[in-house]
């Protein structure tokens, strides 16, 4: 199959693309996104006009919770719906049931992803067997499954000689760590930034310390044991500053941020609506500004969804008993377009941190139009409006505090490995 795509703008931040002109692509991969191929007679043909033609997403957290959660969601419905929103690489936290821990599940994973028509889907596996955090799951075993990095997900482990020894094992199987700050003790099971919201309505709050020195433990066994290690979902100013001093005395790190923090603070929460409790939670308007600074700055190199599909179950009741998360896919390009339209970041810097740094961080040869690199595309139309309601919405999880809001930004193709996986 050949497939030429014409009349759009190319944004290619891995090779300092932007320009009008055609994408060729051939037997699943990137032929040129400069010059036509000598002879190239393509057997489809894609009109672009007035659109973006970029590398597909590579969006860095999330939960499709098939495998004992199926209630919630499958690899099917969120397959459709990271289609939908231009994602061509998913990374699945090990927190499924049964947990990442064994290549056994990594195969499992692997088999329902080729079934759902979606094959890249990359398991991140267990740190820690069970997710634990007391005994080291075989690493080793799990990249050799596939797995593209270890983490613990959002649970905790039990102390730090436990995490040395897991980044001494990583670091010496060149396998990333992905590591979520948060002290377990310090959280103390709250639901909402320790600040003057939480008092108001008397919600358990979790400090910004909880985050921080937890970070902090982190980047000191990075320096001691040479592990790589990604920090996910970063929600404050003073862990922006941490990672910042981190990079600048060569530490090998990098760090994401949820898309909604860079929007969302504790003054937007509706106290009662349980579609605003998330992990991290939502903080300060000075965090998110710095969250802002950090990714413009490139102290943040990634944009994730961490997206998490609930039923309705989950989020009825009291605010701090329901479960965190927001289904967020869709949300992600029209979001990181907002960041755009509000001069927080360039388009080149939104694309790039949603395909050419994760694809960075992950060591794939992927988030770029490279020639010879698979061709995972996605083509948008960055003035189109569209409503986040029941007709639109792929998601079998409805939990987002956006829901009946008109955005502006929608996908119209995705290809991934040259497969046309969305048309609108």
């Amino acid at each position: 199959m050949k497939i030429r795509i014409d009349h759009g703008r190319i944004i290619d931040p891995a090779n300092g693309i932007n320009r009008a002109g055609s994408v060729y692509i051939e037997d699943g991969k990137i032929v040129s996104a400069t010059d036509e191929p000598a002879g190239f007679k393509p057997d489809t043909v894609i009109d672009a006009e007035n659109q973006i033609v970029c590398p597909g997403f590579i969006d860095l957290s999330t939960r499709l919770r098939d495998m004992g959660h199926s209630r919630k969601a499958t690899f099917k419905s969120e397959v459709l719906a990271a289609a939908s929103a231009g994602v061509t690489t998913l990374c699945l936290q090990p927190d499924t049931a049964p947990v990442i821990d064994t290549p056994a599940v990594v195969e499992l994973i692997k088999e329902l992803a080729e079934k759902s028509g979606y094959p890249q889907i990359y398991a991140i596996g267990a740190l820690t067997q069970k997710l634990e955090g007391t005994e080291l799951s075989s690493m080793l075993s799990l990249k050799q499954a596939g797995c593209i990095a270890v983490g613990n997900a959002n649970q905790p482990v039990k102390n730090l000689l436990v995490l040395r020894r897991a980044m001494e094992y990583a670091a010496s199987h060149d396998l990333l760590l992905m590591f979520r700050s948060n002290d377990f003790w310090l959280g103390n099971n709250g639901c909402a930034h320790e600040g003057a919201v939480a008092t108001r309505y008397g919600l358990p709050s979790i400090p910004e310390a909880a985050e921080t020195i937890a970070l902090a433990q982190c980047l000191e066994l990075a320096e001691l044991t040479g592990c790589r290690v990604h920090f996910g979902q970063l929600s404050c100013k003073r862990s922006v500053i941490k990672i910042h001093q981190a990079k600048k005395y060569g530490l090998k790190v990098s760090a994401d941020v949820a898309v909604h923090q860079l929007h969302l603070t504790e003054n937007d929460m509706t106290p009662f609506d349980s579609a605003y409790h998330v992990l991290p939670p939502l903080r300060t308007e000075e965090d998110k500004q710095y969250l802002r600074q950090g990714l413009a700055g490139s102290t943040i190199n990634s944009i994730c969804s961490d997206h998490q599909p609930h039923d309705l179950d989950a989020k009825l009741g009291a605010f701090p008993e329901t479960e965190p998360g927001m289904s967020s896919l869709e949300t992600l390009l029209p979001l990181m377009l907002m960041l755009v339209a509000q001069h927080a970041i360039t388009l080149e810097q939104g694309i790039a941190c949603l395909s050419a740094n994760p694809a960075r961080v992950l060591q794939l040869n992927s988030g770029a139009l490279t020639p010879g690199f698979a061709a995972d595309v996605c083509i948008f139309d960055p003035e189109l409006e569209w409503q986040v309601n029941s007709e639109n919405w792929k998601s079998q999880g409805a939990n987002t505090p956006f829901w009946g809001q008109t955005f502006k930004g929608r996908v119209t193709h995705t290809l991934q490995a040259g497969k046309i996986i969305h048309r609108l």
